[in-house]
Parts: structure tokens; C-alpha cells; sequence
């Protein structure tokens, strides 16, 4: 059935409507040395798209997608051309995740490496448990994004909700407009040449057009890495 679906050499599309996700995820974990791209038709929202997938292959979703898109994400491109549900790129380990419009809670959970790009405004916890990728908003983000991230880098194009980068360990967030207001152990930190470099390297894989002068670092205050008998709890 996936062979009279190709359209080109090394072109295969997948129509939802008379096709299963089970059938999508199958083929992505299959062969895929002949195939170069994969097109998603009519996914209206289906969740646990192109999960896992584990070779250097685009796959282009044709619309929104719900819970978990592209989890587990290794070498692909994978191109939400709509909005995301909640955890799209959760656990990602290398590749290109991008959505298109908005991401729903906990987007780049837990995301070991490559890139996640979020075209619209991210939920709560964007980057939740980051552990090494990166994530580029071009909108705003919901409150207490970043939330106990260890390593990576994220910039936020927009606004910040409430507790940004709450419990933050190694990572570094980056923020062009308002914060509402920083998490237990997060700070403002002074912007130096290597986070000017940094801005506009992750700006310009994102194809946005920024000035890496208008955002402002936040890091840990690294307080929270003993543990204090004497903060009674408050840090």
C-alpha cells in the first residue's frame, strides 16, 4: 500500500483519512534509505505523529497535530505546518522539530539535542527538564518554562509568563521582551559577547530576524545546588 503512495523518487505521502497512524509510524520506523520525504496528509490533529523517528528524513505534517509529534525525534526534519499538542519534540535527541503556530504544554520536554523552533506562542513549561537541546519561540511562553532545565539554550522572541526558569541548573534562557516574573533561583545575568553570538547563530537557524541586543540573559544563581538546613525554604 506505501508503494503506490510514492508520488516522486524518494517522495511518499500518507493520507490520514484512509490511512492509520500505526501505518505512519510503521513505515518511519522501517527502511528509510530510499526515502527522502515524508508528507502527512489531513493528520486533523492525531496524536503521536511521527514518534521515534531514527534517520535523516523531512517529514512535513499537513496541519495540526496533537499530543507528542515528533517525540523522540533522532537525525529527521519534522515540519508541523499548523499547531502542536502538548509535548511535541518531548525527548528529543538531534534533528529539526518545527512547528508552524502554537505549542501546547510541556513542548521540548526533557529534549536532549537539535532544535526545536515554535513559529506562534508556546503553553506552560516549554522546555520542561531540558537536558541539552534547543528551543527557539517566536512568540511568547507560558508560565514556569524551563522549569528544572539542566542544559541547552532557549530564546523567547516574546513575553515570559510567571516562575521562568524555576529550580534552573545549567541552561540559559534568552528573552527579548517582558518576564513577568523569574522562578526560585533564576536571574537576570549581564548579556556578553558569546551570548550575542549565541542569539544570533539560534536566530538565524530559525530564519527569524532579530537583534540579539534586544534579549537578556537569565541563568542560575546556581543557590539551589546544596542544599541549605538554614534557607527554612526560601531561596
Amino acid at each position: 500500500m506505501v508503494s503506490a503512495m510514492k508520488e516522486a523518487v524518494g517522495r511518499v505521502a500518507f493520507d490520514l483519512k484512509r490511512q492509520s497512524v500505526r501505518d505512519l509510524n510503521q513505515f518511519l520506523h522501517g527502511d528509510l534509505s530510499e526515502v527522502r520525504e515524508v508528507v502527512v496528509e489531513n493528520p486533523d490533529g492525531a496524536h503521536s505523529l511521527a514518534v521515534g523517528v531514527n534517520a535523516p528524513v523531512h517529514v512535513e505534517i499537513c496541519g495540526h497535530a496533537g499530543y507528542y509529534a515528533a517525540g523522540m525525534n533522532k537525525e529527521a526534519t519534522v515540519q508541523v505546518r499548523g499547531n502542536a499538542g502538548p509535548g511535541v519534540a518531548e525527548n528529543m535527541m538531534s534533528g529539526h522539530v518545527e512547528v508552524g503556530g502554537f505549542a501546547s504544554g510541556g513542548a521540548g520536554a526533557s529534549a536532549h539535542g537539535g532544535l526545536l523552533v515554535i513559529r506562534g506562542d508556546a503553553g506552560l513549561r516549554c522546555g520542561i527538564s531540558l537536558k541539552g537541546a534547543d528551543i527557539v519561540v517566536g512568540g511568547d511562553v507560558g508560565s514556569f518554562s524551563a522549569f528544572m532545565a539542566q542544559a541547552g539554550r532557549m530564546v523567547v522572541c516574546g513575553d515570559a509568563g510567571d516562575g521562568l526558569g524555576d529550580s534552573l541548573y545549567e541552561a540559559v534562557i534568552y528573552v527579548r521582551g517582558k518576564v513577568r516574573s523569574l522562578g526560585a533561583d533564576a536571574r537576570l545575568e549581564p548579556m556578553k559577547d558569546e551570548d550575542h553570538g549565541a542569539v544570533r547563530a539560534l536566530l538565524a537557524a530559525a530564519g527569524i530576524a532579530h537583534s540579539s541586543a534586544e534579549f537578556k540573559r537569565i541563568a542560575s544563581a546556581r543557590a539551589l545546588y546544596h542544599w541549605n538546613a538554614d534557607a527554612n525554604q526560601t531561596y
